[in-house]
């Protein structure tokens, strides 16, 4: 049985990018809270929440919240901007 050289030639970079997050060495940062370690991720979700909480009573004192559709889909992608902006902030490395 032979194998097809494009097969096998895409076999390799796929597997390389599947193990591209694997570095030996490497560690998630964490928090000690109160004794227990939480990682980074969590914590930059909650600020994340909390930010979009501020944003969206701003949203609402200043009467443009009721002008954004979908209101569900707005709210996620501040969430998730904000998620990532903490985590860009405080852990890039």
């Amino acid at each position: 049985m032979t194998m097809n050289f494009s097969r096998l030639s895409c076999v390799f970079p796929v597997c390389g990018l599947l193990l591209a997050g694997c570095r030996t060495g490497a560690h998630s940062p964490t928090f000690d809270v109160l004794g227990s370690y939480f990682p980074a991720w969590v914590v930059c979700i909650v600020i994340g929440l909390a930010l979009t909480f501020i944003t969206r009573q701003i949203l609402i004192g200043l009467k443009v919240d009721a002008h954004l559709r979908p209101v569900s889909l707005v709210y996620l992608c501040l969430i998730i901007f904000y998620a990532m902006s903490t985590w860009l902030l405080f852990f890039q490395q």
